[in-house]
């Protein structure tokens, strides 16, 4: 069955995490749809590493139009929310509307896939606690802070109907877990975040 997801990303979002969702999840015959602050052509980044660096480097990407921004966004017309990463997720994670609507997918009991720095968004929203979440290794403190397990020897990580991952190095991993859960059946509404979340469970993330 196809699905629709919402992707939510904007400027600073990591190029290739961003191209490959979209390529990958129409090629599965789903519908993506890309939420930014507001509808536009976004300026998306590119996240690699060099020899002697210590962390990082950031270029320019490609430049990809949002469908729409999140004050146009309705939950119940999507199945899961994906939250990427690169620079974006350190401003949207201080969005109310991406924390409303990250939070009401949980609610509704719908998935919800996080990557690399996207998974600070799910760690603010409240997603992160007694849940076992995998991310960018320097989001380790994140996870941890907002009372999440984090699993370092996992480049994908299902808890629930949720499932974080590393890096875009993670995509096959991840992509294998993104697509079960969106073949199997239809969701159902969860109570709330702490009862959700009040024992962890054990994962089903593919091995690294």
């Amino acid at each position: 069955m196809a699905r629709r997801i919402l992707i939510i990303t904007g400027d600073g979002g990591e190029c290739y995490e961003t191209l490959y969702a979209v390529h990958r999840l129409r090629e599965a015959g789903h519908e993506p749809r890309i939420a930014a602050p507001t509808r536009k052509r976004l300026h998306l980044v590119i996240h690699d590493f060099e020899p002697g660096w210590d962390t990082y480097v950031e270029r320019a990407g490609y430049r990809l139009e949002s469908d729409l921004a999140f004050d146009d966004v309705r939950v119940d017309d999507y199945d899961a929310v994906l939250v990427l990463g690169g620079r974006a997720p350190e401003y949207l994670r201080h969005d109310a509307r991406v924390l409303a609507i990250v939070r009401s997918f949980h609610e509704r009991g719908k998935w919800v896939f996080g990557i690399c720095h996207g998974v600070q968004v799910l760690v603010r929203a409240g997603l992160a606690a007694g849940a076992r979440v995998t991310a960018y290794e320097h989001c380790r403190t994140d996870v941890e802070l907002g009372g999440g397990e984090y699993v370092a020897d996992r480049q994908a990580v299902r808890h629930g109907r949720m499932v974080t991952a590393q890096t875009w190095q993670s995509h096959p991993e991840f992509y294998r877990e993104v697509m079960s859960c969106l073949g199997e059946g239809e969701p159902g509404a969860v109570p709330d975040l702490a009862s959700t979340f009040a024992a962890p469970r054990a994962a089903s993330a593919a091995a690294s």
